[in-house]
């Protein structure tokens, strides 16, 4: 090896074919990425327990990047991050610096290519880069470039091309990577929190919007980044702040140093609404408040809301289970636990129809019968999407003896779907597109439902005034969203033409079947 040259070398394992499918109706996961830069210190192990905080954004794939500052080794697999690694696979993985994803797809199919980091050799060593949002200007950059179907096989993928062609025309030097990204990022739309990693460097990147979170952290001996705050307390990093909507953070052996590549005009926070919601662990930290705490508030203010008088109050495992102390709280309805969630079930339950499906929900949660048999119940869960798991959960509470069944959400009706990074579903599946709340609270055979209202749930964030995404609710988005815009886009012939996404009958995932809004209205 020649002096100054540097080696890049990724660790691969066989590829993994088979794409999961879905049991239940809930809004699908954002991804988790993670960045560590500590000389001294296990930067894989720390990875490792980052990956794990972040594990409930995305269960599909996880994978590392690692540095020593000559090798660049990457490792990543389908399933888990407890299956990809183990301290067989974490122990050759020594170095300074490194990045960590675990993916929920939202442009591109459930596959090993597509499980990140993913990795390209340019320049001197290369680089690794772990995505969690979703472009919303993917085919057009596509076209832009000249790239031939297939060339990149999602929206990372596409981000990393070009990036690399940016680094292979530059001249060479030292901030070759840092002014690569500069340059791509103002082209690049829609949501996109990011991790980079070279030879000697790690960089996080937040979108004009900030759709998705991500923070900045402080070790003894080096920093860290993160989708969420719980990421930095599992390795015992201090929270120093969110990396702020249109901000590029580069650390290195130099310390951290902050650019804003991105025009002042397309600066506008717009945090997703959901995390607060559903997304986010409860004991992480948005805006500088609590989820937990807003969480908590959401129950209290529906309790506000439409009052009713029950026997317990229960909520719906996990999300749900701090709006229910709130409402019990709120309303002086004794809180009780209904339902028993299963600790094992990790990854969605295959089934090869709605029926097996259907019983997916049981696999995940079953009823106390002894706390729930003769009494008046108030449900707390936190959105409807297909409205096929709240479905079969009161199918299950009114076979377990309850005599009435009060659901109440902490989120509004979803009517619109999401292409900043959670999987929704097309328009059409979504019952609340579909029908209106009255025909919902029939179909679902509740004694009566409320959805929280929109200003309530901002104003249980705590922090109203500093700008949210609610385009799932009121289907206003931030951004220009192509109609056409789906998982596939790059994968010939899997995109939608255009106005799909209005159209009430969307067949992707039910087949044949009835979609619930016409089951309803039928009176099934």
């Amino acid at each position: 090896m020649e002096p100054g040259e540097r080696r890049a070398k990724m660790a691969v394992v066989d590829p993994a074919d088979a794409e999961p499918a879905g049991d239940d109706d809930s809004p699908k996961e954002a991804c988790g990425v993670f960045g560590v830069y500590a000389p001294g210190q296990p930067v894989a192990h720390l990875s490792y327990l980052g990956l794990y905080a972040l594990q409930h954004r995305g269960q599909e794939s996880a994978g590392m990047a690692v540095s020593d500052g000559e090798l660049v080794t990457v490792v990543k697999d389908m399933g888990l991050v407890s299956h990809v690694f183990d301290e067989r696979v974490l122990a050759p993985l020594t170095g300074h610096l490194a990045i960590g994803h675990t993916r929920y797809s939202t442009t591109g199919s459930s596959t090993w290519r597509n499980a990140q980091p993913l990795f390209r050799g340019t320049g001197d060593s290369g680089f690794a880069l772990g995505h969690n949002g979703n472009l919303t200007n993917t085919a057009a950059l596509a076209d832009a470039a000249g790239m031939l179907p297939g060339t990149a096989s999602s929206d990372t993928d596409l981000m990393a091309e070009l990036i690399a062609n940016e680094i292979e025309r530059a001249p060479r030097g030292e901030g070759e990577l840092e002014a690569a990204i500069a340059a791509v990022l103002p082209r690049l739309e829609g949501a996109f929190s990011l991790v980079f990693l070279d030879a000697e460097r790690i960089i996080g990147v937040r979108d004009p919007n900030g759709f998705r979170p991500l923070c900045l952290g402080r070790l003894e001996s080096g920093w860290v980044l993160a989708s969420e705050t719980p990421a930095l307390d599992i390795v015992g990093a201090h929270f120093v702040r969110e990396v702020d909507p249109g901000e590029m953070v580069i650390i290195d052996a130099s310390g951290v140093r902050s650019v804003n590549p991105f025009p002042p005009e397309r600066l506008n926070p717009k945090l997703c609404l959901f995390e607060f919601v559903y997304f986010a662990r409860p004991d992480s930290r948005l805006y500088g408040r609590s989820v937990h705490a807003a969480r908590v508030r959401q129950g209290e203010l529906l309790a506000e809301q439409l009052p009713v008088d029950a026997d317990m109050v229960m909520g719906v495992p996990e999300s749900g289970l701090p709006a229910a102390e709130g409402y019990a709280r709120a309303s002086g309805i004794p809180y009780g636990q209904g339902l028993v969630k299963n600790r094992y079930i990790h990854r969605t339950f295959i089934a090869p129809s709605q029926e097996m499906r259907a019983l997916g929900v049981r696999m995940k949660l079953n009823p106390l019968r002894e706390n729930l048999a003769g009494k008046r119940v108030v449900v707390v869960d936190d959105s409807v999407v297909r409205g096929t798991t709240q479905k079969q959960l009161v199918k299950m509470l009114r076979e377990a003896g309850v005599t009435e069944v009060h659901l109440r959400l902490t989120s509004p009706p979803i009517k619109w779907s999401c292409f900043y990074g959670i999987d929704t579903g097309a328009r059409g599946e979504l019952l609340a597109a579909n029908l209106a709340v009255d025909e919902i609270r029939d179909y679902l055979n509740v004694d009566s439902i409320a959805f929280i209202t929109l200003d309530r749930l901002v104003s249980s964030t705590g922090a109203p005034g500093a700008g949210f995404c609610d385009a799932c609710f009121t289907g206003n988005y931030p951004t220009e969203t192509p109609v056409n815009l789906t998982k596939g886009v790059l994968e010939g012939g899997s995109a939608d033409p255009p106005g799909a996404l209005e159209a009430l009958a969307t067949p992707s995932l039910f087949g044949n079947a009835l979609l619930p809004a016409d089951d309803a209205r039928r009176g099934r």
